[in-house]
């Protein structure tokens, strides 16, 4: 008690104490910064580019983001808990579509995402298939959903279309994921039962940077068409559908892997079709550009389509940069491939049951990221792809 008292009366007393505390916090400080840096280096955050928030690309983002994630104090494995990477938080982030995701992975924009094989394959190698000379996106002024956006294209001299990008030689694949199809959707009353029939008529073909884009318009030419015989529509797929829906427009193209959220959406509203691309179509345009395959969209897919549509697809990638470390690309691959993500896989969208390990090094010629190459190398014959 006397000593505290002599602390409460002593001016001296309390300097010497505040003196005391100031220095104990002066040497608790570089503790606590190296605690608060170690946390910071433990917590890594993953983006993953996808597509429209009313595409596959989004769901099964949204689905990887899931299996690859462990952020720091989760539960093990083992435990009930994540399988993911120690410290990853990965996250789908909506994007234009294929061609953008190539490019903002190629320059750090985007950690990884989702392309389709063939954009893969002309980003990395800087040859695109050339475009119609009518082929330019609306006037950047405009902003979707402009009533503008539904008219004939300008003349290239108005408003020349930017170059595609590439060569991206820096793009590494992860894994071949799931089959994407061509979806040409037409109103059920419409009279266009062909590709041909799309001639004149009012066609969404997808947004500027998105691979549906690219693909349409190998399709139309393969059907001997080009943008130069439409009047096209570049709105994002959300607007496509409602604008399909009111009867703005006459069909849309877009190519992902089945059931599409926004033509399910559709098909719930309106009655719709699917027009179908033959086998011998398949094969013309397979015999051109490689990467497309026959194969078809199941019946029931789709709100009143009860028959199976043939069609043409191709290979959806879960693509990196060649930047990124060896380490944790093969710890993102291994997290992939663990029996506990088919619960993942498996439980969300449809086309989550189409990755597996079997198809995972197929329908593409990107080069696998070193940190890919390394997990594949150790998987015992049994279990290779």
């Amino acid at each position: 008690m006397a000593a505290g008292a002599n602390l409460r009366l002593s001016g001296t007393g309390r300097s010497r104490l505040f003196r005391a505390i100031a220095v104990l916090l002066l040497l608790a400080l570089p503790a606590a910064f190296s605690l608060r840096a170690h946390a910071a280096d433990e917590l890594r955050y993953f983006r993953i580019g996808t597509a429209a928030t009313t595409g596959t690309y989004f769901q099964i983002g949204g689905m990887l983001a899931n299996v690859i994630s462990k952020p720091p104090g989760s539960r093990d494995c083992d435990q009930g808990g994540s399988c993911g990477v120690p410290g990853l938080v990965a996250v789908a982030q909506a994007t234009a579509g294929s061609v953008e995701n190539a490019t903002e992975v190629s320059s750090g924009a985007l950690e990884s995402a989702l392309v389709q094989s063939e954009i893969a394959h002309w980003a990395y190698g800087g040859s695109w298939p050339p475009a119609p000379a009518c082929a330019v996106p609306p006037p950047a002024a405009q902003q979707p959903g402009d009533a503008a956006q539904t008219s004939p294209a300008p003349p290239p001299s108005q408003n020349p279309a930017p170059p595609p990008p590439g060569p991206l030689k820096n793009l590494r694949a992860i894994a071949a994921l799931f089959p994407e199809y061509v979806h040409v959707v037409v109103r059920a009353e419409s009279g266009i039962r062909r590709l041909a029939d799309l001639k004149g008529r009012r066609v969404a073909l997808g947004e500027p940077g998105s691979g549906t884009l690219a693909d349409a318009r190998l399709v139309l030419e393969a059907a001997g068409l080009s943008e130069c015989d439409l009047t096209p529509s570049y709105r994002r797929l959300a607007q496509s559908a409602e604008a399909l829906r009111r009867g703005d427009i006459d069909a849309l193209i877009l190519v992902a892997g089945y059931p599409v959220p926004a033509v399910a959406d559709l098909a719930s509203l309106v009655k719709v079709r699917l027009l179908p691309l033959p086998a011998g179509f398949a094969r013309a345009l397979h015999a051109k550009y490689p990467f497309f395959a026959g194969g078809a969209i199941p019946g029931a897919t789709y709100p009143g389509i009860d028959k199976e549509t043939q069609s043409v697809a191709v290979t959806a990638l879960w693509i990196v940069r060649a930047e990124t470390p060896d380490d944790l690309v093969y710890a993102i691959t291994a997290a992939l491939w663990q029996p506990a993500s088919r619960r993942i896989l498996d439980g969300g969208h449809p086309a989550g049951r189409d990755i597996v390990l079997a198809n995972a090094l197929t329908g593409f010629d990107l080069p696998l990221h070193p940190g890919a190459a390394r997990y594949y190398r150790q998987l015992g014959p049994e279990k290779k792809p």
